[in-house]
């Protein structure tokens, strides 16, 4: 029985949930976060980004600590960001405190979009880890739908009430904070700190069909190599073309424009000329379009690859984003136009990028440069999320909704190249395998 190996994956997945709601619930609230504060359109893009901001040095600087002091104690640390974030939003006096409140979660988010994955796969067996590691990809988007109810549930019973679509984030972190004492820490950790019959017994509980003494050499052996490389760096041969596609990796999800629909969907259907609660109860759609789909994908990925997934993705979402361009530039406003269109495009996303991005970069990188692999991925998945986020809201009022989505499909159609070339498939492999293959391509 696996039972303990789904609580330890539920329990960090919990991460990836406050990671979803933290970054989604901006989305209801930010209409009504601007009118109480008087921000201006660049004003309103700076204090959504302002969290982004925060995931970028959360993602940057997360390996070091998650080396040293471990996965699971970090995500601890995480977990009281969030909390502390949910507090500060709800209960901010001022836009400063609001933003302060704000950074302090992207932090959170940050560090928990390279842990969670990275601790998932650590402990997963290699047959299952892609289905796993999605599991953090359904909390997640289990998190933005959360958001997204939540928001649309306070407007409708308290109009406007902005606080409390924060305040709603508050007991979700408190629990994860506590469930993360009940976990077992990571074994490929405690192999690379000494502690050999800690790991041994962790593997045992969590793998309990699989061969621990197995295992535990084929750790070790990857670990020797680590060592022999202690200095090795990420911008150097062999592991430069790596970082260099964990870079791409992150670069082409955030220009699908995914992010945009997480953080101003809501905003986007008021320009279309839609009342606040219709907004909102659309961006709620869009949410469960998201979980279903990212259901789908996690029940496939370990069947068909990640390759597969990613060549169906961009090619749906290429149609939808351009039908959406050009439903704004020719004012074809329709509602059930709109929502019909971005439905489709989310249900491609989910399907394809939304489940194996943070698979692809869990896996991708040998063992001696996991964590700082993992983090520069990341790391460029929030630079460009930041970027397009505090951009959108002063470049879609000059040339309109539109264009921008002109050029999300655009970048959405070359990411195609992309896969076909630079990825290989990871499906079924050990990490071992993984760094044996990618490092002799």
């Amino acid at each position: 029985m696996r039972r303990y190996l789904y609580f330890v994956t539920f329990v960090a997945a919990l991460g990836g949930l406050m990671f979803g709601f933290e970054t989604a619930v901006i989305n209801g609230a930010i209409y009504y976060v601007a009118e109480h504060f008087q921000l201006s359109e660049f004003m309103k893009g700076f204090v959504v980004s302002t969290a982004l901001a925060g995931c970028v040095i959360g993602a940057l600087f997360i390996g070091k600590p998650g080396d040293k002091y471990g996965r699971r104690y970090m995500l601890k640390i995480m977990a009281a960001l969030f909390l502390f974030s949910m507090l500060g939003a709800g209960l901010a006096a001022n836009i400063w405190m609001f933003v302060i409140a704000r950074f302090l979660g992207g932090i959170a988010v940050g560090g928990a979009s390279v842990l969670t994955p990275m601790y998932i796969s650590e402990v997963s067996p290699p047959k299952i880890r892609g289905k796993l590691v999605a599991t953090n990809q359904l909390a997640i988007v289990t998190g933005i739908l959360v958001a997204f109810f939540s928001d649309y549930m306070i407007d409708s019973l308290l109009h406007g009430s902005w606080r409390w679509m924060f305040l709603a984030g508050v007991v979700p972190s408190a629990v994860l904070w506590v469930l993360l004492f009940f976990i077992s820490r990571s074994p490929r950790w405690l192999v690379k700190i000494g502690k050999n019959e800690e790991a041994r017994e962790v593997i045992k509980r969590v793998n309990p069909e699989e061969d621990a003494d197995l295992l535990m050499t084929s750790i070790k052996d990857s670990l020797k190599e680590e060592a022999a490389n202690k200095r090795v760096s990420l911008m150097k041969k062999p592991y430069l073309r790596l970082a260099i596609i964990g870079i791409a990796v992150g670069m082409f999800n955030q220009l699908a424009g995914i992010n945009v629909i997480m953080y101003y969907s809501t905003d986007i259907f008021r320009q279309a000329g839609f009342s606040g609660e219709a907004a909102l109860f659309q961006s709620v759609l869009i949410g469960l379009t998201n979980l279903i789909f990212t259901i789908v994908a996690m029940s496939i990925i370990d069947r068909f690859g990640r390759k597969f997934l990613l060549y169906v993705g961009a090619s749906g979402m290429s149609v939808f984003l351009g039908l959406f361009s050009w439903a704004f530039i020719t004012d074809t406003k329709s509602g059930f136009i709109l929502l019909s269109l971005l439905i489709g495009y989310i249900a491609f996303f989910a399907f394809s990028q939304g489940a194996v991005i943070w698979v692809i970069l869990s896996e991708m990188f040998p063992n001696s440069v996991r964590a700082k692999g993992t983090a520069m991925g990341s790391f460029s998945h929030w630079i460009f999320n930041f970027a397009i986020a505090l951009l959108f809201p002063v470049v879609s009022s000059m040339i309109g909704v539109g264009y921008v989505f002109v050029f999300f499909t655009v970048a959405t159609l070359l990411s195609l190249l992309f896969y076909r070339f630079a990825l290989i498939e990871t499906k079924g492999k050990s990490l071992e395998e993984i760094e044996k293959l990618i490092l002799k391509k």
